[in-house]
């Protein structure tokens, strides 16, 4: 999995009473990945969110004010006192224990303080170049050409137009495997082969499936108007992968409303830069928070669609 919906406005916001993932499994939709430095994603979850290791090679865990609240800085803080700190970990809040480690190098844990609710500070991950997270032995994620939700919050104002900042579902076994083995919300401004939103400039939400980031598919795979830049100082974004294609969601993470951006096929194979055959297959059961210049990544959820 790679290491981010109105239901994830709560980190903006409040701490609510029910979580995002009590939400979704309400709706018959459980979490098989809830990671946060920033909140629990449960309203009763009071387990440790992240781990944090000192250059002497101690480490602690960090968890939250009350089940179901925010980040206990104060105890961040205690034990990062000189600042030099890296998030080791960050912990699945979920069922499945799909805990997020090391896959590149690991982001310092105090380099971005933010406020959320009513005034309660917390950090979130700033990401740079080299940077990422990821976990292979999953339990739970999607495969094959299952059905999966992807939600994440990001910063709407750091982003590159490299490859890839992204968090979802992957390869195991760290390697490119091929067109259409992984899916994953990307977030920049890339042009792939000359794909694009609307405009020049981005960022905008896209869907990583390896071997290509796109903005849409079918008829609109390399220029998507509909896709709009999303420059909010923090985004919701949401993707949504089907067995015949997929959705892209985003807006601001502080208003709740979010705009679909692209609904339909995968990405055309005729289209140049995409894969040659027909419809994309799909095989991915990894779970990654990749790295990319100067992106923040405050709180990152996978969620999987219920099967009709």
């Amino acid at each position: 999995m790679a290491a981010r919906a109105a239901a994830l406005l709560a980190l903006i916001v409040t701490a609510a009473a029910d979580g995002p993932c009590d939400i979704l499994g309400a709706a018959g939709n459980p979490c098989v990945a809830a990671h946060s430095t920033v909140r629990a994603l449960y309203a009763k979850f009071a387990g440790p969110l992240y781990n944090v290791t000192r250059p002497d090679g101690r480490s602690a865990n960090i968890g939250v004010l009350s089940p179901g609240g925010f980040a206990d800085v104060a105890a961040h803080e205690a034990f990062c006192s000189e600042l030099d700190c890296v998030i080791s970990n960050v912990y699945d809040q979920s069922p499945q224990g799909n805990h997020l480690g090391q896959r590149h190098k690991l982001v310092n844990a105090s380099r971005h303080k933010i406020t959320v609710g009513e005034q309660v500070q917390v950090y979130g991950m700033w990401f740079d170049p080299g940077y990422g997270y990821h976990v292979d032995a999953t339990t739970g994620i999607a495969t094959g050409n299952d059905p999966e939700s992807i939600y994440a919050v990001m910063s709407g104002t750091h982003y590159n137009g490299g490859c890839c900042f992204d968090y979802g579902n992957s390869e195991t076994n760290d390697r490119d495997d091929g067109c259409g083995t992984m899916e994953a919300i990307y977030f920049g401004n890339a042009h792939w082969h000359g794909n694009t939103g609307h405009g020049s400039t981005g960022p905008w939400v896209g869907a990583d499936l390896e071997q290509g980031m796109y903005y849409g598919g079918g008829q609109v795979t390399q220029v998507n108007n509909q896709s709009m830049p999303l420059t909010s100082e923090f985004v919701s974004l949401s993707l949504k992968g089907r067995t015949d294609g997929f959705k892209l969601k985003g807006g601001d993470a502080t208003q709740g409303i979010l705009t679909t951006m692209y609904d339909g096929p995968r990405p055309d194979p005729k289209i140049a830069g995409t894969c040659n055959g027909g419809t994309y297959p799909v095989s991915y059961t990894h779970l990654r928070a990749h790295e990319t210049p100067e992106h923040l990544v405050c709180r990152l959820l996978l969620e999987k669609k219920k099967k009709k």
